[in-house]
Protein backbone atom coordinates (compact mmCIF):
# COMPACT_ATOMS: atom_id res chain seq x y z
CA UNK A 1 0.00 0.00 0.00
CA UNK A 2 1.48 3.43 -0.97
CA UNK A 3 -0.19 6.58 1.06
CA UNK A 4 -0.49 9.82 -0.36
CA UNK A 5 -1.38 12.53 1.76
CA UNK A 6 -4.14 15.14 0.28
CA UNK A 7 -4.69 17.18 3.10
CA UNK A 8 -5.59 17.99 6.85
CA UNK A 9 -7.91 20.26 8.50
CA UNK A 10 -7.11 23.89 7.63
CA UNK A 11 -5.23 25.93 10.96
CA UNK A 12 -5.12 22.48 12.87
CA UNK A 13 -3.40 22.76 16.39
CA UNK A 14 -0.73 20.40 16.56
CA UNK A 15 -2.17 16.92 17.40
CA UNK A 16 -6.20 14.84 16.88
CA UNK A 17 -6.63 17.02 13.45
CA UNK A 18 -8.69 15.22 11.08
CA UNK A 19 -6.58 14.42 8.03
CA UNK A 20 -7.25 12.68 4.24
CA UNK A 21 -4.33 10.32 2.53
CA UNK A 22 -5.30 8.54 -0.64
CA UNK A 23 -4.10 4.85 -1.03
CA UNK A 24 -2.73 5.35 -4.46
CA UNK A 25 -3.37 1.54 -5.08
CA UNK A 26 -6.67 1.03 -4.58
CA UNK A 27 -8.13 4.81 -5.26
CA UNK A 28 -9.48 4.02 -1.19
CA UNK A 29 -9.21 7.43 1.03
CA UNK A 30 -7.84 7.10 4.23
CA UNK A 31 -9.53 9.30 6.83
CA UNK A 32 -8.65 10.41 10.05
CA UNK A 33 -11.85 12.31 11.83
CA UNK A 34 -13.75 13.01 14.74
CA UNK A 35 -15.76 9.86 15.90
CA UNK A 36 -19.71 10.82 15.26
CA UNK A 37 -21.19 11.54 18.97
CA UNK A 38 -24.45 8.84 20.14
CA UNK A 39 -26.79 11.43 18.92
CA UNK A 40 -25.25 11.43 14.99
CA UNK A 41 -24.92 7.85 15.20
CA UNK A 42 -28.76 7.02 16.03
CA UNK A 43 -29.90 9.73 13.38
CA UNK A 44 -27.78 8.62 10.75
CA UNK A 45 -29.73 4.73 12.10
CA UNK A 46 -33.09 6.25 11.55
CA UNK A 47 -32.51 7.19 8.53
CA UNK A 48 -31.13 4.48 6.83
CA UNK A 49 -29.46 3.28 3.51
CA UNK A 50 -31.12 1.11 1.29
CA UNK A 51 -34.14 -1.22 2.36
CA UNK A 52 -32.97 -4.25 4.38
CA UNK A 53 -29.88 -3.43 5.11
CA UNK A 54 -28.73 -2.93 8.76
CA UNK A 55 -27.58 0.45 10.15
CA UNK A 56 -25.47 -1.27 12.55
CA UNK A 57 -21.83 -0.24 12.03
CA UNK A 58 -20.19 -3.76 12.60
CA UNK A 59 -16.21 -3.61 14.81
CA UNK A 60 -14.35 -3.11 11.67
CA UNK A 61 -15.75 -0.03 10.94
CA UNK A 62 -17.29 3.27 12.37
CA UNK A 63 -19.13 6.58 12.11
CA UNK A 64 -16.80 9.37 11.70
CA UNK A 65 -17.88 13.13 11.32
CA UNK A 66 -16.34 14.68 8.48
CA UNK A 67 -15.63 18.56 8.90
CA UNK A 68 -17.37 20.10 5.61
CA UNK A 69 -13.96 22.40 4.62
CA UNK A 70 -12.07 19.24 4.45
CA UNK A 71 -14.27 18.18 1.19
CA UNK A 72 -11.62 20.38 -0.92
CA UNK A 73 -9.06 17.90 0.08
CA UNK A 74 -11.44 14.67 -1.66
CA UNK A 75 -10.15 14.06 -5.18
CA UNK A 76 -12.15 15.00 -8.15
CA UNK A 77 -12.54 12.69 -11.15
CA UNK A 78 -9.62 14.57 -12.60
CA UNK A 79 -7.63 13.85 -10.55
CA UNK A 80 -6.77 17.06 -8.59
CA UNK A 81 -6.99 17.73 -4.93
CA UNK A 82 -8.06 21.53 -4.89
CA UNK A 83 -6.91 22.23 -0.64
CA UNK A 84 -4.23 24.61 0.27
CA UNK A 85 -3.21 22.65 2.99
CA UNK A 86 -2.33 19.38 0.51
CA UNK A 87 0.50 17.34 -0.09
CA UNK A 88 0.87 17.66 -3.85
Amino acid sequence: MALRFLGIWPNTPDDGSPTIWMDETTGDLIIQSWKADAATIRQAQEVGSVPGHSTDAPDHETVIRLPADMLQFIPRPNGEVNGVNSGT
